[in-house]
C-alpha cells in the first residue's frame, strides 16, 4: 500500500524510527533510507532494515555499534519534542484530572508486552500491580495509564484525559512509574522522578539513571521503597528539576540537528562522520 502511495508523491528521500517498511520501500524506489533508532532490544527489526539504511541515526549512549552508516547524536528521541523550545506544559490537565495545584499525584503505567522486542519478559504480576496502586494511593492520588486490560481492582484509577496533554499530567506528576522505558525518559528528561521497572535496559535509560534523574529498579521491594522515599520527600520534585536541567545542558536541540542532517543530506552525513563535534552548533 505505502509504495503505491507513494507513486504519486514521489519522495526523495525516507525518515523514520526503525521501520522495515519504509526501509523496504525506500529500497524498491531506490532512495536513501535514514533510521532514527534507540531501542538496543529491538534486535529483529533492527536486522530487517539495517542493510537498507542509509545511515542510523541513535544517541550518543546507544550501547552497539552499527559500522559505518553509524552516527551519533548527543541526545535523545524524546527531546525532540520535550525541548524547552517546543514543549510547554498545559496547566488545564489539572482540571481534566480534577485535582488541585498544589495536591501531589503520581502515574503509573503499565505496557501490554505484546511488541518484537518484548517477547519472552513479563513486568509486575496482577497481585503486585494492584499492591503498588493500593501502597500509593494511602499517600497521594494515583491514575494508572495500560495498553492492555487493568486488573478489576484498579480499573477506577485510570487515567482519562485527551492524548495531547500526557506529557503535561507528566510534568506536573510527582512521581512516574512504569514498564515503558519511553515514558519513564519523557519524565527525566522534563523533571519528573521516574522510576523504570522492565527488564530490558537500554544506553538512554543508563545514561539517565547515571545522570540521577531515572531510577531503574525490577524487585517489587524496591520499586516500592523508592517510591514511598521519593513521594515523602518533600524536595524530591525539585532535585529532579535540577539535575534534569544538568543534564540537558550537556544535549543538543534534537529536533534542529535531524532537521539540518535531512535538509542537507548526504553532505551532512560526510560532515558528522569527519567532525562529530559539528552537532554542537545545535545545543
Amino acid at each position: 500500500k505505502l509504495f503505491f502511495k507513494l507513486q504519486k508523491f514521489q519522495p526523495d528521500i525516507f525518515v523514520g524510527g526503525g521501520d522495515p517498511l519504509l526501509a523496504h520501500v525506500s529500497f524498491l524506489y531506490n532512495k536513501p533510507y535514514l533510521a532514527f533508532e534507540d531501542t538496543e532490544s529491538a534486535k529483529l527489526i533492527l536486522k530487517s532494515y539495517k542493510n537498507i539504511a542509509a545511515n542510523i541515526l541513535t544517541p550518543e549512549s546507544y550501547f552497539n555499534s552499527l559500522g559505518n552508516k553509524h552516527i551519533r547524536y548527543r541526545g535523545n528521541h524524546e527531546l525532540a519534542y520535550l525541548h524547552s523550545k517546543f514543549f510547554k506544559p498545559d496547566p488545564s490537565v489539572l482540571n481534566c484530572l480534577h485535582v488541585r495545584p498544589s495536591e501531589r499525584y503520581a502515574i503509573i503505567r503499565f505496557v501490554s508486552w505484546d511488541a518484537s522486542h518484548d517477547i519472552g519478559i513479563t513486568g509486575l504480576g496482577y497481585d503486585q500491580k494492584v499492591k503498588l496502586v493500593r501502597e500509593l494511593s494511602e499517600h497521594l492520588k494515583v491514575f494508572v495509564s495500560g495498553e492492555g486490560e487493568l486488573p478489576d481492582e484498579i480499573k477506577a484509577f485510570k487515567i482519562n484525559i485527551p492524548p495531547e496533554l500526557m506529557h503535561s499530567a507528566l510534568f506536573y506528576a510527582c512521581l512516574y512509574i512504569g514498564e515503558g522505558a519511553t515514558m519513564a525518559s519523557e519524565c527525566a528528561l522534563i523533571g519528573t522522578p521516574a522510576i523504570y521497572i522492565n527488564p530490558l535496559n537500554a544506553g538512554i535509560i543508563k545514561e539517565e539513571e547515571e545522570a540521577g534523574i531515572l531510577f531503574h529498579h525490577t524487585s517489587y521491594i524496591k520499586i516500592s521503597d523508592t517510591a514511598l522515599r521519593i513521594i515523602l520527600d518533600p524536595e524530591s520534585k525539585n532535585n529532579c528539576v535540577q539535575s534534569a536541567s544538568k543534564f540537558l545542558s550537556t544535549k543538543i536541540n534534537v529536533t534542529d540537528f535531524w532537521c539540518w542532517f535531512i535538509e542537507n543530506y548526504p553532505e551532512s552525513s560526510f560532515i558528522m562522520k569527519s567532525n562529530p563535534e559539528y552537532q554542537l552548533k545545535f545545543k
